[in-house]
C-alpha cells in the first residue's frame, strides 16, 4: 500500500506535495467533519482552528503545522471534488462537495 498521498492543487502549474497517508486521512476526516453540505459554508481562514479542535492532542503533536496540512489537504480535496468553494464576493468559504 502506498504510504504517501500526492496532494495536487487546482492551480495549473503549481507543484504537488506528498504527505504521509495517515496524516492526510487525519486532516481529511477533520476537514469534512467541519464543513456543512450547504451555504454559507465555513470561511477558509477559520478552518485550521476548527480542524485543530477536532484532532486529539497526540494527532496535533505529530502534525506540527496544522495550518500547513489543512491548506495542503484542502487543495487536494478541492481537486477530488470532495469540497468546493462557495461563489461569493467575500472571503473564501467552503462546503462539502
Amino acid at each position: 500500500m502506498n504510504t504517501t498521498v500526492l496532494c495536487r492543487t487546482p492551480t495549473p502549474g503549481k507543484a504537488s506535495r506528498r504527505i504521509d497517508r495517515r496524516k492526510f486521512e487525519q486532516i481529511r476526516r477533520a476537514i469534512l467533519a467541519c464543513l456543512p453540505r450547504s451555504t454559507p459554508g465555513v470561511e477558509f481562514a477559520k478552518l485550521p482552528g476548527l480542524v485543530r479542535r477536532k484532532l486529539s492532542p497526540g494527532e496535533r503533536k505529530t502534525l506540527g503545522s496544522v495550518r500547513w496540512y489543512v491548506t495542503t489537504v484542502k487543495l487536494e480535496l478541492e481537486v477530488r471534488g470532495e469540497i468546493r468553494r462557495v461563489a461569493s464576493s467575500g472571503p473564501q468559504r467552503l462546503v462539502r462537495g
